[in-house]
């Protein structure tokens, strides 16, 4: 199904194929039609699955008829890397429309913020606390918001935005169009969709939560004290490219991309303890392949959008099932090959069967030679056998690993 089938106007068919969209995602072909109706929408999509166009495209082409420098359309998110990322996509879709967006986050001077409102635009990508900043001294006038997104609805409640998003809620237009996308649906979002939704369409990327069929998953289990050892190993000896670490705390990202360093590995941290700045300055010289391995915690990685990734590392398995998921997802995109390992200290056993139960499958163990745990791994049985993809990198990889 081309983008042209699904109503779209002209000019935004016209930037999309610029950007080299195809076709649209499962996603978009089930979002952009009930958007342009103009009927709201609960969104249930991982990233990288193209959930950014499905709101986005629908709110340009409402938009797209006498922009006239009022504030039209706004999009909550939780971090200020996710807000650079939809005002450039929003910028690239509407590139042969006036609609004009600003980010609006913190951490950064107040000032170009404020010159960018003052010159007018028509949406606004923003976090919760420093939109509710500038709307506490004047600066933001929400009476004409036709559309408003909440974009990745969990994390911001994750990150303790509950009362700030509330507070925004009660500031704009009763008579309007929402969108709410969310990864999971939480007793908590789903309280949050009743506050900000009536009547919508519900709509979904997928029936389950799963990894992308293009990614090759395993699991090294090791003991927590030579987890650096295994990591170092696997960064100089598995193909080279893109690697993202996942690391659970903030320190933790920092001490890892320290030691690493020491290793001689280019790494970088990402977190949100770092200054805009710096966390720009990190994405950007990953994107650029200028570093190898970025180190990051998983609200950090919502606004890393970076497609030829080839590996993705667990350092810390998870507490949440399906952040695993969401881990994975950053490789093996758009019809790509990746591998996904987690190395697994025997404190972490009941956290990665968890993980396990929500695949309905048990993924392969392997010891690193030199590194075996000091107690032997658990096998857990499920009603569902092990799959295993067999892609170049297990070739690869043969040799240096022992499997149990």
């Amino acid at each position: 199904m081309p983008f042209t089938a699904l109503g779209l106007a002209p000019e935004l068919v016209r930037a999309l194929e610029e950007q080299q969209y195809e076709s649209p995602t499962p996603i978009q072909k089930k979002a952009i039609p009930v958007g342009l109706a103009g009927h709201d929408v609960v969104g249930s999509a991982q990233t990288g699955t193209g959930k950014t166009a499905a709101f986005l495209l629908p709110i340009l082409q409402r938009l797209r008829e006498g922009p006239n420098g009022a504030l039209r359309a706004l999009v909550l998110v939780p971090t200020r890397e996710l807000a650079e990322q939809v005002v450039e996509r929003a910028q690239a879709y509407g590139k042969y429309t006036d609609v004009r967006a600003a980010p609006i986050y913190g951490g950064v001077p107040m000032e170009p913020q404020i010159r960018a409102l003052k010159d007018g635009v028509e949406i606004i990508v923003a976090t919760p606390g420093r939109l509710l900043d500038h709307m506490g001294r004047g600066r933001v006038d929400t009476s004409a918001i036709e559309a408003l997104v909440l974009d990745e609805a969990d994390r911001m409640l994750d990150m303790g935005f509950a009362p700030d998003v509330h507070k925004i809620l009660s500031q704009v237009p009763d008579e309007r169009q929402t969108f709410f996308f969310s990864a999971t649906i939480s007793p908590e979002v789903e309280s949050l969709a009743r506050r900000a939704l009536r009547e919508y369409t519900h709509v979904a990327a997928a029936h389950k939560v799963e990894a992308a069929d293009g990614v090759e998953q395993f699991l090294i289990a090791v003991d927590r004290a030579h987890k650096r050892h295994v990591l170092a190993h696997l960064l100089t000896q598995m193909p080279s490219g893109r690697t993202l670490v996942f690391t659970r705390t903030r320190h933790g990202a920092d001490s890892l991309s320290r030691q690493l360093r020491r290793d001689d590995i280019d790494a970088l941290p990402i977190h949100g303890d770092l200054t805009q700045a710096a966390r720009q300055q990190a994405l950007e010289r990953f994107r650029r392949g200028k570093v190898h391995v970025l180190v990051a915690t998983d609200v950090a990685a919502r606004g890393i959008d970076v497609d030829d990734i080839v590996m993705v590392v667990n350092y810390d398995v998870p507490m949440d099932p399906e952040i695993y998921v969401h881990r994975v997802g950053r490789t093996a995109r758009a019809g790509a090959q990746g591998v996904a390992v987690t190395l697994m200290s025997p404190d972490e056993w009941m956290l990665m069967w968890s993980v396990e139960k929500l695949l309905g499958r048990t993924l392969p163990r392997e010891t690193l030679p030199g590194f075996e745990p000091s107690v032997e791994p658990l096998q857990p049985v499920l009603p569902i056998e092990a799959k295993r993809s067999q892609g170049p990198t297990l070739r690869h990889r043969r040799g240096r690993t022992r499997r149990r």
